[in-house]
């Protein structure tokens, strides 16, 4: 009884936070663990209704994550919290990597230049590591179909095929008909 009690407690808390209702979440999924203080979707969730108070994105971004690895790895926890800790630590890089003119740093507050991100995947020596680092801290701002077509790529041989259909999905658009950005789509098979 107390697993069917578990189960309904976590939906009841997932469903609150699918809504943006983080302050909601947050209790709830806090009742959940003082009847289960070592349950980490608990855990995971209070930190990520913790995150969506402050910031939706960063927080739906994260938790979409989550969703995706959860099954496939067994270290997914520690993953989330090594991704919420390097959280605050990566808004650090970025400003500092965006100190350039003022304006320009106003401009990018909250993204950074495709150009500036592959120096730091560059400087860093893994698109991965890079990507997981800033995902959900910051925006990367693709100006260009090069720059979109790389992009998509190099997320996609990274194995982050559901990211990319989803931005396929929202942006291909954009670009119209074009044949180069809707063959991105087989890019995608092509990894599965």
């Amino acid at each position: 009884m107390n697993k069917i009690n578990q189960e309904v407690l976590l939906e009841r808390a997932e469903m609150e936070f699918l809504q943006g209702n983080f302050v909601d979440a947050l209790r709830s999924y806090g009742l959940i663990l003082k009847d289960y203080p070592s349950l980490d979707e608990a855990k995971i969730g209070v930190y990520l209704s913790d995150l969506g108070v402050e910031s939706r994105e960063e927080a739906q971004a994260l938790f979409d994550y989550y969703q995706m690895i959860k099954e496939e790895k067994t270290n997914a926890v520690e993953i989330i919290n090594g991704l919420l800790d390097s959280l605050n630590h990566s808004k650090l890089d970025i400003k500092k990597l965006l100190a350039d003119p003022f304006e320009e740093q106003l401009e990018y507050e909250d993204g950074i230049r495709y150009s500036d991100f592959i120096k730091l995947v560059e400087s860093r020596g893994s698109f991965r590591t890079t990507f997981e680092d800033i995902m959900f801290s910051t925006r990367v701002m693709i100006s260009n179909k090069d720059e979109f077509i790389d992009f998509v790529t190099k997320l996609s041989e990274e194995g982050f095929d559901e990211m990319v259909l989803r931005y396929l999905d929202t942006t291909s658009h954009l670009f119209g008909n074009d044949q180069d950005v809707l063959a991105l789509y087989n890019v995608v098979k092509g990894h599965r």
